[in-house]
């Protein structure tokens, strides 16, 4: 028979975050990890930290070991309610080719302003240096 499980949006979760009432999620999963604060090697604010969002990439990073992965499992208490998820690429604005917004204009000038000065400076400064070395050999 399957196991049912608890699921808890990332709202739910991210209402956990005090030394008293401390929930992660890592990996879709939900764990309250109250009672293993004290306990942790890195000590406690690492968790507090890792609170009220998605630790799974600082859960990753840190090279925990199997044996702390085992341990994390008697946590669990449930997993993240994908439905409630936010995407996971957000959406783009898209405009038609006749429709031209006052801020992608502007954006698009100060991009151009920005980016057209270096090369310009570059062949700049290379035509003088370049001049100068050709009059100093004559």
């Amino acid at each position: 028979m399957p196991e049912l499980t608890k699921l808890y949006s990332m709202q739910e979760a991210s209402e956990h975050t005090s030394k008293e009432d401390c929930w992660i999620v890592i990996d879709g999963k939900v764990y309250d990890v109250s009672s293993y604060l004290d306990d942790h090697p890195g000590g406690d604010e690492v968790i507090l930290q890792a609170t009220g969002k998605d630790a799974t990439d600082d859960f990753e990073d840190v090279g925990h070991s199997q044996d702390a992965r085992d341990q994390l499992k008697t946590f669990c208490i449930g997993e993240l309610d994908s439905s409630t998820a936010p995407p996971a690429i957000p959406e783009l604005k898209i405009v038609s080719k006749g429709q031209t917004s006052s801020d992608t204009v502007k954006r698009l000038k100060d991009l151009m302003k920005q980016y057209w000065v270096a090369p310009v400076a570059v062949v700049g400064i290379s035509i003088v240096v370049g001049r100068i070395l050709y009059l100093r050999k004559n």
